[in-house]
């Protein structure tokens, strides 16, 4: 990690940590994740990860771009709005190093206020989650070529009906996939399935449902072994980050045979959207062009991942370091 910064202001509250991982290929892109994290310990411990792992994104996604992550502490005793404002400030001093945008836990809101101290704020939360959805629906593409399926009446189990699962769920049904939707918030999980004419499982049913694709779409970690053991689908297209918890969740996928795009792959739209136009200044059609481009990379992972037996992540992050030697030497 190039470098790690701690805030602790007492005036707001505000914990948090910004992770900037990599500048190798440019500035470092990463979203605002704010969670109640069991201690502040853990919430760093995350920014570092979700950081390295954007730096493997931006560079399978051919982006000018390194990976970094701030990760806001949830404790419960602060002032949010001025907290978001003070993490907006010490964005800013940063020069443009680090970009940011919405993650899970921080809201338009919250965005808006950091957006006030700070220029490198993405803001439209809209034409990001469209950009992921674009993303997965290339990514599934590339699992239905595989297994030699098609779009009509497949059965797509989806985890997460906020700004990013809704997308993705209106873009897969386009298709003419028929969703089945799970989220914390059951009402949102019900507007969400009547407006695609899906249904709706309970958060602890989903991953085990009776599907062909899961679609993990809320937080990390969440493939973990024992729920990799019950996937019903033969196929896994996560929108969240980190979505396979470990080393063992991740072999299992391979031994059992089920296809899986990394999100490394499958969710790198929003970044795609974000540095492309920010930093890159490409026109809309270059960037939808690098996101459709998601599809090419996703069935160069499955083959590989089928041909040598690596888990799809190992894939995933040695296309991302194979670009990054070859751009810095």
């Amino acid at each position: 990690m190039e470098r790690l910064i701690e805030i602790d202001d007492r005036a707001t509250g505000l914990r948090a940590a910004i992770a900037i991982d990599s500048t190798a290929l440019g500035p470092a892109a990463g979203g605002v994740r704010t969670r109640a994290y069991p201690t502040f310990a853990d919430a760093v411990a995350d920014a570092g990860a979700l950081a390295r792992a954007m730096t493997s994104k931006c560079a399978i996604a051919g982006l000018d771009a390194g990976g970094g992550k701030a990760v806001v502490w949830d404790h419960g005793d602060w002032a949010r709005e001025a907290g978001f404002e003070r993490l907006g400030e010490v964005i800013e001093s940063l020069g443009g190093a680090f970009r940011t945008a919405g993650d899970l836990g921080t809201t338009a809101a919250d965005l808006a206020a950091m957006a006030r101290r700070c220029r490198y704020v993405h803001l439209d939360e809209v034409e990001l989650a469209a950009s992921v959805a674009r993303g997965v629906t290339r990514c599934a593409d590339a699992c239905l070529a595989r297994r030699g399926a098609g779009w009509s009446g497949l059965r797509v189990a989806l985890q997460g009906a906020g700004a990013i699962g809704a997308a993705c769920a209106r873009a897969l049904a386009a298709r003419g996939a028929r969703i089945t939707v799970a989220d914390l918030d059951r009402e949102r999980a019900g507007a969400l399935a009547a407006a695609i004419g899906g249904t709706v499982l309970p958060p602890d049913e989903v991953l085990a449902a009776e599907v062909d694709l899961v679609v993990p779409c809320a937080v990390g970690g969440v493939l973990t072994a024992a729920a990799v053991t019950s996937l019903r689908a033969w196929a896994v297209v996560p929108a969240a980050n980190n979505a396979v918890a470990d080393r063992q969740a991740a072999r299992l996928l391979v031994d059992r045979g089920i296809l899986h795009v990394p999100d490394l792959v499958a969710s790198a739209g929003a970044v795609i959207e974000g540095i492309g136009r920010t930093v890159m200044g490409l026109e809309p059609a270059a960037r939808a062009a690098l996101i459709d481009r998601l599809g090419e990379v996703a069935a160069e992972v499955l083959e590989r991942t089928s041909v040598t037996g690596t888990p799809a992540d190992q894939v995933a992050e040695a296309i991302g370091a194979g670009r990054i030697r070859t751009k810095i030497v």
